[in-house]
């Protein structure tokens, strides 16, 4: 995907939110730490152009609810340090529709972990779950509300989400395996 593909997905995703929820009234966006807050804050701006209201848009971290904190840190360093960034929630989740966001839906694992966080903060009415690519592979019972593109991969393969805010360009690339 390049950037007006990224673009279109992002007002495709935001009308389809809109539409499911009959409004946005009592809606919030929680962005997955990296790529999935700058997504939901994306979602958000097209939201306000077409409903003229603002989404709350909430932060979360899910690095201390991950299942694989023992195994290999990012860094390949078993039980190594993972940087944590604070969680952001701007409101009340409670009673609330909570819209996650994140950039690529593999595993399930980081939803789960996701979902864990989430209910510590307070008891949404429902949870939905939007993402830019669902690439399959699914270890849990786990899937999206809302996909950008359903990208069927190969195990060894990676998908790789990018994103101006964080690394300079948006597009969506497909890493073939070694």
């Amino acid at each position: 995907m390049d950037a007006d593909q990224v673009r279109r997905t992002v007002v495709r995703i935001a009308h389809e939110i809109a539409e499911r929820n009959q409004g946005v009234q009592d809606l919030s966006l929680v962005g997955i730490h990296t790529r999935g807050v700058p997504l939901a804050q994306r979602i958000a701006e097209a939201i306000h152009s077409f409903e003229d209201v603002w989404v709350p848009v909430a932060s979360l971290d899910i690095g201390l609810y991950r299942d694989d904190l023992l195994s290999a840190a990012p860094n390949g360093v078993v039980g190594g340090q993972r940087s944590l960034r604070p969680s952001d929630m701007p409101s009340d989740i409670t009673d609330r529709v909570v819209v996650l966001v994140d950039d690529v839906l593999y595993t399930g694992r980081s939803v789960r972990a996701a979902l864990d966080a989430l209910m510590d903060l307070g008891r949404p009415r429902a949870i939905q779950l939007a993402v830019m690519v669902d690439r399959g592979h699914r270890e849990l019972p786990l899937r999206a509300d809302y996909v950008g593109k359903n990208i069927p991969t190969a195990q060894d393969e990676r998908v790789q989400m990018r994103l101006s805010d964080v690394d300079g360009e948006d597009a969506v690339v497909l890493i073939a395996g070694e």
